[in-house]
């Protein structure tokens, strides 16, 4: 089952891709920018993931894929990655997958010259990690 944060985290990787969200049945779409703001997702990402979960909004869907977002947020889906690209793809847990992922119209896509999208990292938590390992890993100098 895909959960909420992962539902989200599918959603900004592909943002980062340039894929748009499809709002109000194919009445709007749009694409959050910038996705990440340092260690958190951005206040405009954040805005339009409120808006993707407001009843108000009608259907809503990642474009280039049929699932519906509410879909997604229930018990059938789950998060894989893209056997082409590594992406997160959504497939269903019983059944048959998804019929594409969303990097099927992707020209440039995989592309490994470049960052892969990502979610918001604390650099002060991975800083921070990186320096408990080098002093655990210093020699002794009781000797």
């Amino acid at each position: 089952m895909a959960t909420k944060e992962e539902v989200k985290r599918y959603l900004a990787y592909w943002f980062q891709l340039g894929k748009k969200i499809v709002i109000g049945n194919g009445q709007e779409s749009f694409l959050p920018q910038p996705v990440l703001d340092g260690d958190r997702y951005s206040k405009e990402f954040e805005e339009c993931w409120q808006k993707i979960l407001s009843p108000e909004s009608g259907e809503c869907y990642l474009e280039g894929t049929q699932e519906s977002i509410a879909e997604l947020l229930t018990p059938a889906w789950d998060m894989l990655p893209c056997s082409r690209c590594s992406m997160p793809v959504v497939a269903r847990n019983v059944g048959m997958p998804a019929e594409l992922c969303p990097c099927n119209d992707l020209l440039n896509w995989p592309n490994t010259e470049l960052p892969a999208p990502r979610s918001p990292i604390n650099s002060q938590e991975q800083l921070m990690a990186i320096r408990q390992q080098l002093v655990k890993n210093l020699p002794s100098t009781n000797s």
